[in-house]
């Protein structure tokens, strides 16, 4: 009984002996084939390093070679050049032009006929030029010419001295400004630029802080230039300079005017503002 029991154990255990042999020598199988694809892979890559250098060597021998090739024509061709000026295949040459030097002349130039007679009309002729021309009408021609030419240079002349009276506001000279700008006004009063004119003296007077003589002129704008394209904001201006007289109902009146006037303007607008901060 002990023997069986023996061989059954042994039968038992030679399965499981089997199995760790197998599994043995798989992992030695495995290992194996790990080294063998790495050896592979690396021979692969010396294989590929080995291609590309063959390839540049052999790109480099075929660019000497086409080099010493081309050499002997590029000779030839360059030894020919100077012999064949003319070898473009058109068959015509450049001939060879002869230098002439011209040497002025030591004669002087022929004299040129200048004096010129001079013949007098005849009398006939001057009669019958004197006698087609209507009594009183040279004068009147010289006129009809003259006096647009004198208008337009006195209007150019005008405007510029209104520019210069303006730029010397512009430039610091206020109490310059300001008084050519009233003495162009004074002696232009139908001047297009004369309302303008009393404007721009106005605000140079408040920026001197003479706002009783700012006062006057935008009072002078507004009685003389009702339709003029300054009187709205000499109107504000006018309603400023009274409230820096402490002349409140004044100015509120000025604005109210204003609303009432010249309903949905600009200075209507700063007007309704204005009176807005007024109100008690």
């Amino acid at each position: 009984m002990l023997e069986h029991r023996i061989i059954r154990r042994l039968f038992a255990i030679a399965p499981l002996c089997a199995l760790t042999a197998c599994a043995t020598t798989g992992s030695a199988q495995s290992s194996e084939l790990a080294e063998l694809k790495a050896e592979v892979r690396a021979m692969r890559e010396t294989q590929a390093r080995l291609e590309k250098r063959l390839e540049r060597v052999e790109l480099h021998a075929s660019v000497n070679q086409s080099r010493a090739a081309s050499a002997p024509a590029r000779e030839a061709s360059a030894s020919a050049a100077p012999s064949s000026p003319a070898s473009s295949g058109s068959g015509y040459s450049t001939p060879e032009l002869a230098v002439v030097k011209l040497k002025p002349r030591n004669e002087p130039a022929p004299p040129l006929p200048v004096r010129v007679a001079v013949v007098e009309p005849a009398p006939d002729d001057m009669e019958m030029f004197i006698s087609s021309a209507p009594e009183g009408d040279a004068a009147p021609a010289t006129a009809e010419v003259s006096e647009p030419m004198a208008d337009e240079l006195a209007i150019a002349a005008l405007d510029a001295e209104f520019e210069q009276a303006v730029a010397a506001l512009r430039t610091g000279n206020v109490e310059g400004g300001v008084t050519r700008l009233r003495s162009f006004a004074e002696q232009n009063p139908r001047h297009p630029r004369a309302d303008n004119a009393l404007y721009f003296s106005g605000l140079g007077q408040m920026g001197l802080k003479d706002h009783a003589s700012a006062a006057k002129s935008f009072e002078r704008l507004i009685a003389s230039y009702p339709a003029g394209d300054a009187v709205l904001d000499g109107m504000l201006r006018l309603a400023e300079c009274r409230l820096r007289l402490n002349q409140k109902d004044d100015a509120r009146a000025l604005y109210t005017r204003i609303l009432t006037q010249f309903p949905g303007t600009a200075a209507a607008t700063q007007a309704e503002q204005r009176l807005a901060s007024l109100s008690p």
